[in-house]
């Protein structure tokens, strides 16, 4: 996978934990979900590298020992990202979710343009 971007998403303005989607060429997308712990030490800007060191852990561990497990514990939990998924309405919740962790901002979302009139006379 060659990789062309990477996006942050926080869950719950970051206080829950944070969702990094490593973006590939040909549309590949993988979602790693990091839940913060008490101290909060999980954030925006080493959400990142997290991510990446969740990823070599993962390549590192024996896939067959994660799945051969009795315990429910032991399995392996993997699910498509609600993008790779195409699953809209999850993606308008964390839209929506996104929209009221940012509420109120110091500039409020305008749907009127405004015009800066010059003192140019047209030339025809």
């Amino acid at each position: 996978m060659h990789l062309v971007g990477t996006q942050v998403i926080p869950e719950q303005g970051g206080r829950s934990g944070f969702t990094v989607e490593f973006v590939g060429e040909g549309g590949e997308i993988v979602s790693v979900s990091m839940r913060n712990d008490a101290s909060r030490s999980l954030n925006r800007l080493n959400a990142v590298e997290r991510a990446k060191t969740v990823m070599l852990e993962l390549a590192r561990s024996d896939t067959d020992t994660l799945n051969s497990g009795a315990g429910a514990e032991d399995k392996v939990k993997a699910a498509r990202s609600a993008r790779g998924a195409k699953d809209t309405d999850e993606m308008e919740r964390q839209l929506d979710e996104g929209l009221e962790d940012t509420f109120p901002a110091s500039d409020p979302v305008s749907i009127t343009t405004s015009t800066i009139p010059t003192d140019r006379a047209k030339k025809h």
